[in-house]
């Protein structure tokens, strides 16, 4: 075979945006965004596509989502755009007392206190129910087909796999996390970039899955043996807690930034963050993209929106203020007011005196959706239940162990969440979906690609190619190697803490399809920080 780099290209040459008439489907991993394409062809619609690329990115890119994680949906269909909450609680039994008993004075990383129900499944099975045309059994016989077969690893995913594998075997050495390496690691190393991978067990899990409209994960053989693997390794997760779970349909929320309107699912999701730093920024006017003044600007309305955030987001009936008051035109007016010359350490305000995969679709009818599906870090919580494939996710590792705090873990209760898929409207009229995988990047690349979209009028491939920054904490913007050096240097004059990244992981995967509302025809990009591609008929 001829030897090359799998991960190297040494040149910098820009993507064109795609179009197509018929379909489009953009994930970061091109078999999935295939398999969401295969099902449009076979008559189903965007709704149906989405499930499929979804369940698809379980099997195919296991290092940022799983069975295991949970979902958020925007759905246009019937010029309405509808919201779905697919993140699971915690377990009845936890309590920040219980997990101290334990012997922690934090929520850990991994094992199974920050493990809560996972909501994909559902969210799947509920989409395809309300909106789907296909039968759940016909939308997920692509990611069974690869979980049973097998498919190359991508370079990507090889990445991130090893990394994944260097950092386990040396921290997760208890008896209840073989499982993982039992799955994911059976030679005894990661799957190598080109290798082909299988996983039977995950096959048979999406195969159950398929045919019961996800019951068997909730109330059947599959949460028995989730139910098991807890009750006999010390975790929290019962029965009972997978079988009162139901994704929950949400009005989405928005701001109109410009004369159009950008949609997020509401809390517990942070979409909320993006929204309160668009807020902000819709005070001032950009008349350049490559400028000092709009980049310190962009920063510091984001750290503003990110102290609001981490302060006050958590489940919506538990937050002290209402994300109506967060998203306030006169909020939004004073901490526009906050933002001088320097950059200034992050602060919450006072409303009331105030490891992810993204994927993208719509079809020729007009629906479109907006899905986001995530592990949390990785593969998540490091536990895999046996002979199922399903990586258990640790979102409630965003729990807050402060009791007083807003996100305070408490069971039953959902926690902040990160992942956030994005939506973008201009009167009654769709244009499409957006998002920008990536934990805390989330919010902040949804506010880079909508500027780079609305303020400065680049094309969806564009606005996910342009350079990014990401506020990371106090003072500390990290930029991608890439960024305008000059930039960089007055930005650091300016206050701001400078990191510049050699790679460009941290700085989030994205997608876009926008409708041109002229001719109907469908224009998407595709990030290139990883292996995706948008899919087009």
């Amino acid at each position: 075979m001829i030897s090359f780099n799998h991960l190297s290209n040494p040149y910098s040459i820009p993507r064109n945006a795609t179009y197509a008439r018929k379909g489009i489907v953009a994930t970061s991993q091109p078999l999935a965004a295939q398999a969401g394409l295969e099902i449009l062809k076979k008559g189903g619609n965007a709704i149906d596509a989405a499930i499929a690329t979804a369940a698809c990115l379980t099997v195919v890119e296991p290092t940022s989502n799983g069975i295991g994680g949970d979902a958020f949906a925007l759905v246009w269909t019937n010029g309405k755009l509808y919201g779905l909450n697919g993140s699971g609680p915690a377990p009845k039994s936890i309590s920040i007392d219980a997990v101290k008993e334990r012997g922690f004075n934090e929520i850990p990383t991994h094992g199974w206190i920050p493990v809560t129900v996972p909501g994909a499944p559902g969210t799947w099975a509920e989409l395809s129910r309300r909106f789907g045309k296909l039968p759940l059994s016909e939308v997920l016989k692509p990611a069974i087909e690869y979980a049973s077969e097998g498919y190359p690893i991508s370079p990507t995913l090889g990445r991130f796999w090893e990394r994944a594998f260097s950092i386990y075997k040396n921290k997760l050495t208890e008896d209840h996390f073989q499982h993982w390496f039992e799955t994911f690691a059976p030679k005894g190393r990661a799957p190598r970039v080109g290798e082909i991978w299988a996983s039977p067990d995950h096959a048979k899990t999406l195969q159950l899955i398929a045919e019961t409209n996800a019951e068997s994960f909730y109330r059947g053989e599959l949460a028995e043996k989730i139910a098991a693997f807890s009750k006999e390794t010390g975790g929290f997760l019962k029965d009972e807690d997978l079988a009162n779970y139901r994704p929950e349909w949400v009005e989405p929320i928005n701001v109109n930034y410009r004369g159009y309107d950008v949609w997020e699912i509401p809390p517990n999701g942070q979409g909320i963050v993006a929204l309160l730093a668009l807020n902000i920024l819709k005070g001032f006017e950009f008349h350049e993209k490559e400028s000092v003044d709009m980049y310190h600007k962009q920063i510091e309305a984001m750290k503003l929106a990110f102290s609001d955030g981490q302060k006050f987001v958590t489940e919506k009936n538990k937050m002290p203020v209402t994300p109506e008051q967060l998203l306030s035109e006169a909020y939004a007016e004073t901490r526009r007011k906050r933002i001088g010359e320097e950059a200034q350490f992050p602060e919450a305000g006072d409303p009331s005196g105030s490891g992810t995969v993204y994927l993208a679709a719509a079809d020729k009818d007009g629906n479109m959706v907006s899905f986001i599906q995530s592990n949390y870090m990785g593969f998540g919580s490091g536990l895999v239940v046996p002979g199922t494939g399903i990586a258990l996710q640790n979102r409630g590792h965003n729990f807050s162990f402060d009791p007083s705090h807003a996100n305070a873990l408490e069971g039953g209760k959902r926690t902040y969440h990160t992942i956030i898929p994005g939506f973008l409207t201009k009167g009654n009229e769709a244009i499409g979906p957006f998002g920008v995988m990536g934990g805390f990047m989330q919010p902040q690349g949804h506010v880079q690609v909508i500027m780079n979209t609305i303020d400065f009028g680049l094309n969806p491939q564009a606005a996910l190619d342009a350079p990014r920054w990401q506020w990371t904490k106090d003072k500390v913007v990290e930029f991608e190697n890439r960024f305008p050096h000059h930039i960089i240097q007055e930005l650091e004059r300016k206050g701001h803490q400078v990191k510049i990244q050699a790679e460009s992981n941290s700085f989030g995967r994205g997608q876009i399809i926008w409708r041109d509302q002229k001719t109907g025809c469908l224009v998407a990009g595709s990030e290139s920080r990883t292996d995706g591609m948008a899919a087009v008929w």
